[in-house]
């Protein structure tokens, strides 16, 4: 029995998630579909990190099993003839066996790296919708990195934690957040162990209202520390989200990019 990765990426905006629904339209439905046309048997796959409905990713990272006898350049290009437009398969790897040691494409991950695309502009593009966050109110980037800076850490993220959160705790260690203007566009980049759902957009809606000059940034700290979501900003619109990396050991020797790439740029 071989263990096989698959970096996997994706345009969300057609897709109920990732995870796999009654309706069969999600990425995970897709993929398990095409895994099954090209292999000629069903494959269960786990993923990296599970993404909400209208979240894209860069670089989403499953696992399964099989006895089929593959070159990794077929799984690419035998899974993606079978994918629709908006999924593609970039890279396969078998993971090497290890004693005592099984690549889990879940647990194994030690972080994860999201980027948030906001369009700064006063009026909508049509071009970006699905593919960027937008607000029409002028937005200090300054502030914003400036307030970020105290999510650095391991913190009870409880005030940015959805209702609907099924992590076992609400403690995650958070290794960088940076906030950067790009013409129009000002990129979000959050590091983490880990991140409960909704966390990244709850953020995201709550250093826009910094941004805005609505709080000041000392206003983040005080969330952060009443762990109340109550406090916070709403939840902000997932159109802009995008799951950039996962982070394993290179003992695995997965052919990822070395870097958390940007869409677009």
């Amino acid at each position: 029995m071989k263990r096989i990765a698959l970096g996997v990426q994706y345009d969300g905006t057609a897709w109920n998630g990732y995870q796999k629904q009654p309706d069969r339209q999600t990425v995970q439905d897709q993929l398990e579909i095409a895994l099954e046309q090209f292999g000629r048997v069903p494959l269960s796959t786990t993923c990296a990190g599970r993404t909400d409905t209208g979240v894209h990713a860069l670089e989403q990272v499953i696992h399964f099993d099989t006895e089929l006898d593959r070159a990794m350049a077929s799984w690419v290009r035998g899974v993606n003839a079978f994918l629709p437009p908006s999924i593609a398969v970039r890279w396969a790897s078998e993971i090497p066996a290890l004693p005592g040691q099984e690549f889990h494409a879940r647990f194994s991950a030690f972080a994860r790296t999201y980027h948030y695309v906001l369009y700064n502009h006063p009026v909508r593009s049509p071009l970006l919708v699905g593919r960027a966050g937008w607000t029409f109110r002028p937005l200090d980037v300054e502030r914003m990195h400036a307030a970020a800076q105290c999510l650095v850490g391991t913190h009870d993220f409880s005030a940015f934690r959805s209702s609907q959160c099924q992590a076992k705790t609400p403690v995650k260690q958070m290794h960088s957040v940076t906030v950067e203007r790009r013409g129009e566009a000002i990129v979000f980049t959050l590091r983490a162990s880990a991140f409960l759902h909704h966390m990244v957009r709850n953020l995201i809606g709550s250093l826009i209202y910094v941004g805005q000059g609505r709080h000041d940034p000392a206003w983040l700290r005080d969330v952060l520390d009443g762990r109340d979501r109550n406090d916070a900003a709403p939840t902000f619109m997932p159109d802009g989200l995008y799951l950039a990396k996962i982070d394993y050991d290179p003992k695995w020797g997965l052919p990822q990019d070395a870097t958390s790439p940007l869409p677009w740029f």
